[in-house]
């Protein structure tokens, strides 16, 4: 007993000893203001919890408590008072049920900042919402499409561009701090968040994760313009192994290293300044209790000098959910000593009172407590909240603007995929007639989706009433006469489609645009248990097919739900992985041509409900010595990866690697045509492949991608550049290494082999 004892309070001892000066030396990474440091040398204990607690906007409104806000939203200053003053709480979030406008947004943010000028230190409080495709929470914002589709356009350019509008329409409402971008690598594409990603593929989410932080950030995060960016949920979030949120994965070090921090990392030299963390697990252990992954490879490693903040309830979860604590007050124990730097707690004040016992008892260090408090500190001061909180109103004359809307629509044209066009159906002439049908064919929350003006965007469609749906947008272009709306099913159950099959045989109509997907959700309650599409719309296809006419389906969905069983039946396949609200005018143009679709796949489009196979999957997972085949091949997508049509034709040639320094760094060039007569826009993608490797190498891996306009008949010589990096593996040691030997590069349909 006795030399349990000692060898527990050696452990413990060294423990505090490493985690001390892992802390110091860590704090010698940023150098801290004299301001910060003047706090913190006077901060009390209690005030630097309050400084590490996050609440949501519930906690200071009128009403009968969390989740139970009376509307409007009004602050009730007497839980003010306790929330700022008391207990000092250094963040709130949220906005309880409603959007509110720029100004409401001020007198809100102001009320808070008031309080917080009334205690001893004056400390300003950080204030965050999820602004994921635009300031969603604000009336008159802009949206834009979601997440996925952004990734659709392959227009990073653009992408910067959607996040500086709602960096800007966030600050005119005060806000500073944006929970965006997700850029959870999406391996199941089930699980309700993957629009909320950027898709299956590393560069995607590298590339377009880093463009929007530093549209919200601009040159200065201080700026007011400007927002503080929130990378998340860092990392492994995308890839549980039940398809279900907030469940558990299998990820090794290797995979870890290999596709789930490269984006997190770039992000964090683009500037990102927070991150959320992963509200699942992987490999037995929640994120938010893992050590390794948020103090040895986040704020070691990768030398993060910002703040950690938990996701919704996520530190009490490490008790009531995940089983890995047996009180609330070790959960926060493990989660603070993990590195967990501020709590999103949200509805009590039970993570301050017990962070505050754990101190006292000595279970949670002091260092601790100081380098997350430092963090925050330092954040604060970064974004501008102790010298000017917030500008006026009247400084953001753009907000809602046509310009900003403008930006939305060609986001939104820009994003839509053309799956399928057998016999050049699309497009349309606009004299011929059409039956418009289908649940999401009236729906603006199956263009626009969820944290949409409410957290399910379930209030859309009347927020957005002045917007057009797709069949709304089709009789706008072609004229009532051209186009009969029939709903035909809901999205729970056929509705009149009984009287559509008579209707779309007889010869009033040429087409039938069948209108399919999904409605709005966000999170766990788009939890499914089939990915298929629900059977009564593909019930709803099938009877359609039987009239013999055409049918051009549009789907929308946030997700890539199957449609294998109706994907014959259909002569054209338009897809809008959530448009946003410019949507259905996007889609108007694409069935009839006055915009040629240009958007590309962000992930693989499944074939079949057991069978997701990333496009960048393990060459043995390609299938090996010829089988199976056919429907059982390994990798079998209905639609894969980097797949999207177009109105023009290209082709591809003249394909050659060069050498511009020594042997290692190459540059690519491809020749791309425009062999129609049409002006159009081709994502030109390049990916690489390894014959043999230390570790069974990829089938293949993009590498780079360029948006090429190319009148008709012009050709373009496109160029890139590949580094020893771009070229690089985790091995099997889980260190990043740069092989010798053979790969390929492709572009098109085109291979090249060389050798570094």
């Amino acid at each position: 007993m006795y030399s349990r004892k000692v060898n527990l309070f050696i452990a413990l001892f060294t423990f505090h000893f490493s985690f001390f000066t892992f802390h110091f030396q860590l704090s010698a990474q940023t150098k801290y203001s004299a301001r910060i440091e003047k706090l913190m040398s006077g901060m009390t204990l209690e005030e630097k919890v309050g400084q590490m607690t996050e609440l949501t906007i519930d906690m200071i409104s009128v009403g009968g408590g969390p989740y139970n806000i009376t509307e409007p939203l009004t602050i009730d200053p007497v839980k003010l008072e306790k929330v700022v003053n008391k207990y000092q709480v250094g963040s709130v979030l949220n906005v309880g049920t409603s959007a509110h406008t720029p100004e409401r947004w001020q007198e809100i943010i102001t009320d808070i900042q008031k309080a917080a000028q009334k205690n001893r230190l004056k400390i300003p409080v950080l204030y965050g919402i999820d602004a994921i495709h635009g300031a969603s929470y604000t009336r008159g914002s802009t949206l834009y499409p979601q997440p996925l589709a952004v990734a659709s356009t392959r227009d990073v350019a653009l992408a910067q561009e959607l996040a500086s509008i709602t960096a800007y329409e966030c600050r005119a409402s005060g806000i500073p701090w944006n929970f965006s971008p997700a850029m959870d690598l999406c391996k199941v594409p089930v699980w309700p968040r993957t629009w909320e990603s950027f898709g299956e593929d590393v560069v995607l989410n590298t590339v377009f994760g880093s463009a929007m932080i530093k549209g919200y950030q601009g040159n200065g995060v201080g700026e007011k313009y400007n927002v503080l960016a929130c990378m998340k949920h860092f990392t492994g979030y995308g890839a549980p192994t039940t398809g279900k949120d907030r469940t558990t994965g299998e990820i090794s070090e290797r995979s870890l290293r290999e596709y789930y921090l490269p984006q997190y990392e770039e992000a964090i030299k683009n500037g990102a300044l927070t991150v959320m963390v992963n509200s699942g697990a992987f490999n037995g252990m929640p994120a938010h209790a893992n050590k390794f992954l948020l103090t040895d490879i986040l704020k070691g490693e990768m030398k993060f000098s910002g703040f950690t903040v938990s996701d919704w309830e996520d530190v009490k979860y490490l008790y009531s959910r995940h089983k890995i604590a047996k009180t609330y007050k070790d959960a926060v124990m493990l989660a603070v000593n993990a590195g967990i730097d501020m709590c999103m707690v949200p509805t009590d004040f039970e993570f301050s009172d017990n962070l505050v016992a754990l101190v006292k008892e000595g279970k949670v260090s002091m260092s601790r407590i100081d380098d997350a408090v430092r963090r925050i500190l330092y954040v604060k001061e970064r974004v501008g909240l102790f010298d000017k909180p917030q500008a006026p109103r009247s400084d953001y004359p753009k907000f809602g603007s046509a310009e900003f809307a403008a930006k939305s629509k060609l986001a939104a044209s820009e994003s839509l995929i053309l799956l399928k066009n057998e016999k050049s159906t699309l497009p349309l002439p606009k004299e011929a007639r059409a039956l418009v049908i289908g649940p999401t064919a009236n729906s603006m929350r199956s263009l626009i989706g969820g944290w949409s003006n409410t957290w399910q965007g379930d209030n859309v469609n009347t927020v957005f009433a002045d917007n057009n749906t797709v069949q709304e947008a089709i009789k706008a272009k072609v004229g009532a006469a051209h186009c009969t709306y029939l709903e035909g099913a809901n999205f729970e159950k056929l509705t009149n489609a009984a009287d559509a099959q008579p209707l779309a045989k007889s010869d009033a109509y040429d087409y039938i645009i069948l209108c399919l997907g999904e409605n709005s959700y966000t999170e766990t309650p788009g939890t499914i248990s089939d990915i298929t599409l629900d059977a009564h719309q593909l019930e709803l296809a099938k009877q359609l097919a039987q009239t013999g006419k055409p049918i051009i389906l549009v789907l929308l969905e946030g997700r890539p739900r199957l449609i294998t069983q109706i994907e014959p039946l259909c002569t054209a396949i338009v897809l809008g992985f959530l448009p946003g609200p410019q949507g259905g005018d996007a889609i108007a143009d694409v069935l009839y041509g006055d915009f040629n679709p240009s958007g590309k796949l962000p992930l693989s489009y499944s074939k079949f409900p057991n069978s997701f196979v990333p496009y960048d999957h393990a060459v043995l997972d390609s299938g090996f010595d010829g089988f199976p085949t056919g429907d059982n091949a390994y990798y079998n997508p209905l639609f894969e990866f980097g797949h999207g049509l177009s109105f023009s034709s290209f082709e591809y040639k003249n394909l050659t690697v060069g050498d511009i320094i020594g042997s290692t760094t190459k540059v690519i060039t491809v020749d791309v045509s425009n062999t129609s007569k049409r002006d159009g826009v081709e994502v030109v993608e390049l990916y690489t492949s390894q014959d043999y490797a230390s570790v069974i190498p990829n089938a293949k891996r993009l590498k780079a991608f360029k948006r090429v306009a190319l009148k008709a008949g012009e050709t373009q010589k496109v160029e890139f550049t590949l580094t020893p990096k771009d070229l690089s593996i985790i091995n099997a040691q889980n260190k990043r290494v740069t092989e010798s030997g053979d790969y390929k590069v492709m572009v098109g349909k085109l291979k090249q082999a060389f050798k570094i």
